[in-house]
């Protein structure tokens, strides 16, 4: 697919290679923006590209296609509905800090 933008470059990940939710949240001013459609966000950053993993780009509008809830009161119901619709279909790769520890510290 042809990216409007570079999903690592300057314009897609703030000069650092930023992944999935982290780069959905930065398109939105949690002050400004909210009450939001998830009609109004695919239609302004829709084919925006997404880095799931370090192989892995999907554009904005394949993740909003899990996305159930229609409008967002404010920046922590996003946070909210965007986390389940990625981790309920494949786009979290994170999988928390007790993968990595045993524990016993």
């Amino acid at each position: 697919m042809d990216w409007p933008h570079d999903p690592d470059g300057e314009q897609g990940s703030e000069g650092m290679r930023q992944y999935g939710h982290a780069v959905l949240a930065k398109k939105v001013n949690e002050d400004e923006d909210f009450p939001l459609t998830a009609a109004e966000y695919v239609e302004q950053y829709g084919d925006h590209p997404i880095r799931i993993d370090y192989e892995t780009v999907v554009s904005v509008e394949e993740i909003f296609e899990n996305v159930e809830q229609e409008e967002f009161a404010d920046f922590v119901e996003f946070h909210q509905e965007l986390g389940r619709a990625m981790r309920e279909n494949g786009y979290w790769f994170y999988e928390g800090a007790d993968q990595f520890v045993d524990g016993s510290a």
